[in-house]
């Protein structure tokens, strides 16, 4: 199919497909779509032209912004502990379980096994953030835990693919500068800039946002990093600014998932091959299974430890077992680097895509907490 419009028009019938029956089964519209996008590639087959690719990079870096932005620095100053602890154990134990799943089970070589165990390891910023947002879970201090926890995960796993396969240049030397001089600036700038451009229906609060992200994911691209990094970074500084400029964050979240995220997510399924979830059944169960099972009994006797009520501990342990982006993100390093091969990066990716479904309708079946919304939200 090459009429543009029509492929438009496609992927907003699958994205509304997913939204209206997220309403019935009640479940993250998120998850949805990822289900949709698995079926119909295999089915009807999705056009994955360059134009959906850009679009779907897009939204997981806008999303990854506004996830960034919903960081409570209060609420993170008072759960400081946990909020790490729980972030750095969730990276080292699936890290560790599956490295070595890997290298001594699977007799998979040590740089081979570094990938598995890297892809494995991540939480999943944008499916914990659009669960969160569906949810209300944003406006609660156990979401800003877990999103706080979630942050500290993934730097684990950029930090863990940047050392271990460090392809360092001058470039990403430009990039650490830069992001770091932005990060620092931006808090200052933001205020004043905004009240001199606000309330104007060209938006260029908005269009000034996407600057900021796009030049930085160039730089990140140039020093062969991701630009979802800096998006997050990005949001994180800024977000005691959006705690008190709700509306702006409202506007920008409205487009994000009415028509960058189904993009994003209905991509993520689409990668799902039918036949290596055949073939290749019992590995993906393997590492899963190892993840899934690391994370819980790394990540669960610490929510007791913190004093979680018991339904909040299984609900932040599940939500700490997704992964999708960087995990994506870092098999497609794997295999652009020709560290593993076509069948490894299958087994990985469809483990990865599976570890954003299964933890997720766990938690969201089974242990979605009562909750009530932070003060300054209600």
């Amino acid at each position: 199919m090459d009429n543009v419009w029509l492929q438009s028009a496609l992927w907003m019938a699958l994205a509304l497909v997913a939204a209206t029956g997220s309403l019935y089964i009640t479940i993250s519209a998120a998850l949805f779509e990822i289900v949709v996008g698995a079926v119909a590639g295999n089915t009807i087959g999705l056009p994955l032209t360059p134009w959906i690719s850009y679009i779907a990079g897009v939204g997981a870096v806008v999303l990854t912004f506004l996830a960034g932005t919903d960081i409570d620095p209060h609420v993170v100053k008072k759960h400081f502990a946990s909020s790490v602890t729980i972030g750095l154990v969730g990276f080292f134990a699936p890290y560790i379980g599956c490295l070595l799943l890997a290298r001594y089970g699977l007799g998979w070589p040590w740089p081979q096994a570094q990938i598995g165990g890297i892809s494995l390891s991540t939480t999943s910023v944008a499916v914990v953030y659009a669960v969160m947002v569906e949810t209300g879970y944003n406006r609660t201090e156990l979401g800003k835990i877990i999103l706080a926890a979630c942050f500290i995960n993934d730097i684990g796993t950029v930090l863990a693919l940047g050392l271990i396969f460090a392809n360092y240049n001058l470039y990403l030397l430009l990039f650490a500068v830069v992001t770091i001089a932005v990060v620092a600036a931006l808090p200052f700038i933001v205020r004043p800039l905004f009240n001199w451009l606000g309330g104007r229906a060209s938006e260029p609060e908005i269009k000034f946002l996407f600057l900021v992200l796009f030049a930085l994911g160039g730089l990140a691209n140039l020093g062969k990093s991701e630009a979802v990094l800096p998006a997050y970074l990005v949001g994180m500084a800024l977000a005691p600014f959006f705690l008190k400029n709700r509306e702006l964050q409202l506007r920008m979240r409205a487009i994000c998932f009415a028509f960058l995220t189904p993009f994003y997510f209905l991509k993520a399924g689409s990668l799902i091959e039918s036949r290596v979830l055949i073939s290749g059944a019992g590995l993906i169960g393997l590492f899963l299974g190892m993840k899934m099972v690391t994370k819980f009994c790394a990540i669960l006797p610490l929510t007791r430890y913190f004093k979680f009520e018991p339904r909040e501990g299984m609900y932040t342990t599940m939500m700490m077992s997704t992964g999708l982006t960087f995990g994506s993100i870092s098999a497609l390093f794997g295999l652009t680097n020709h560290i593993i091969d076509q069948a490894q990066y299958t087994i990985l990716l469809t483990g990865v895509i599976g570890s954003a479904v299964v933890p997720t309708l766990i938690a969201q079946i089974w242990f979605r907490p009562h909750f009530e919304p932070l003060e300054e939200d209600a």
